[in-house]
C-alpha cells in the first residue's frame, strides 16, 4: 500500500515540485494540499493521510498549531516540518506539538522522499547533532541546578520514581541509542542483535514508556540520563 501524504505550504512552487516528485515514486501518494495551517487541519480529518508534510511560516495558522491539531486527532497523522528555517524555537514547538521530524527545504529532494518513508514508518528525522541538541535542553537539562544547601535525593527512591523504573537492563540499552538518534538497523548492529529484535525492544518502550514516538522516546532518554548531554 502507498503511504498517503498531504502537502501543506504556503508556497505554490513548492507544493507543485514535491507533488511531481512524489507522483513518480511507487509507494507514496499525494492525496491533498493545503495553502495554510487551517486547511491543512480540516485535510487531515477528511482525508486521513498517513504523513503530512507541513511548512511552519504559513498566513493564518501556522504549522505548529497545525501540526498540534492534526496529532490531537483519533489515529493521528505523522508530521514531517519541512521548512526554510533553521530556528531553536520552531524546532522546539514542533517537537512539543508532536512533530516526528524536522528537516530543511535545502535537502535534496530525493533525501526528502526517503524522510516522508522513515517518519511513516514510525522512525524520527532530525540529524542527531540537532536532536542532542535541542532535545537535551527540551528535557530540562539546562535547568538551574539545585543550591548547595539543598539536600541530597534518596537514591533508591529517585530510582523508584523514574519514568523507566519499569524497564529492562536491554531495554534501558536501546533506548540509550534511540537517544543518540540511531536508527533501528543502528541499534540492531551496535548490540548484535537482529533488526527485528530491535524493532521490537522500540515496541516494548513505546508501550511501557507511552511514547508518542521517538522524538519523544529521546526526550525521555535525555531526561534519565541515558544519552549524551542528558540529566
Amino acid at each position: 500500500m502507498s503511504v498517503r501524504v498531504l502537502l501543506v505550504d504556503d508556497q505554490p512552487l513548492m507544493l507543485v515540485g514535491l507533488g511531481i516528485l512524489i507522483g513518480d515514486t511507487d509507494d507514496l501518494e499525494v492525496v491533498g494540499e493545503a495553502g495554510d495551517g487551517r486547511e491543512a487541519v480540516r485535510l487531515v480529518r477528511e482525508l486521513r493521510p498517513d504523513v503530512v508534510v507541513m511548512d511552519i511560516r504559513m498566513p493564518g495558522m501556522d504549522g505548529i498549531e497545525a501540526t498540534r491539531q492534526a496529532t490531537a486527532e483519533p489515529d493521528p497523522p505523522k508530521v514531517l516540518v519541512l521548512t526554510t528555517f533553521d530556528d531553536d524555537e520552531y524546532v522546539y514547538g514542533a517537537l512539543r506539538a508532536g512533530a516526528s521530524g524536522f528537516l530543511l527545504k535545502s535537502m535534496a529532494l530525493d533525501a526528502i522522499l526517503d524522510a516522508i518513508r522513515v517518519v511513516a514508518a514510525g522512525d524520527a528525522l532530525i540529524a542527531p547533532s540537532v536532536t542532542r541538541r535541542l532535545i537535551a535542553d527540551f528535557a530540562g537539562t539546562s535547568a538551574t541546578p539545585a543550591t548547595p544547601t539543598a539536600p541530597e535525593p534518596d537514591t533508591e527512591a529517585a530510582a523508584d520514581s523514574s519514568p523507566i523504573a519499569g524497564i529492562t537492563d536491554r531495554e534501558r540499552e536501546v533506548l540509550a541509542l534511540v537517544g543518540q538518534g540511531l536508527s533501528n538497523a543502528e541499534i540492531a548492529e551496535r548490540l548484535v542483535i537482529s533488526a527485528a529484535t530491535a524493532k521490537t525492544h522500540v515496541a516494548r518502550l513505546f508501550a511501557k514508556l507511552e511514547a508518542r514516538d521517538r522524538v519523544h522516546l529521546a526526550i525521555i532518554a535525555f531526561g534519565a540520563g541515558l544519552a549524551p548531554g542528558g540529566r
